[in-house]
């Protein structure tokens, strides 16, 4: 499988399962929800205060799992990267770009725009190095 592989399977599957690593070494699992920007780079949000925020700004490695709509026998595809960290107000024009990927149109932007801000959220930015499965079969 080739990067483009991935990037054009998030285009259209934003369920995923992100691994940072925890201070000890360990894994830390979260859900998320990925998009994928113009440039081809997985975008993620999320709260700033958060323990994955903390870790990628300590190790930026990261892998993703994304999926399809069913768990049991859904196509997936393993993304491993370097994430890096966007805050706001930077961050503000990329949190609208993936919702309105992964959700559509919000009913109030301005309600959108003070909520994100509330809420420290950032944009985790990961620049793909390397995907999986090797059988493209599996996408």
């Amino acid at each position: 499988m080739e990067i483009v592989d991935a990037q054009k399977f998030l285009q259209a599957n934003h369920r995923a399962c992100i691994a940072v690593r925890q201070k000890d070494g360990w894994p830390q699992l979260t859900f998320v929800s990925p998009g994928i920007d113009p440039q081809g780079r997985v975008i993620i949000t999320s709260r700033g205060t958060t323990y994955k925020v903390k870790h990628l700004r300590r190790d930026p490695r990261v892998s993703l799992l994304i999926f399809g709509d069913r768990y049991s026998g859904s196509r997936f595809v393993q993304i491993h990267g370097t994430a890096e960290i966007i805050e706001q107000p930077e961050a503000m024009d990329m949190l609208i770009y993936w919702y309105k990927q992964i959700r559509g149109e919000h009913q109030n932007w301005d309600e959108y725009r003070n909520r994100m801000q509330d809420e420290k959220r950032v944009i985790i930015r990961v620049n793909i190095e390397k995907v999986g499965p090797q059988s493209v079969n599996r996408i």
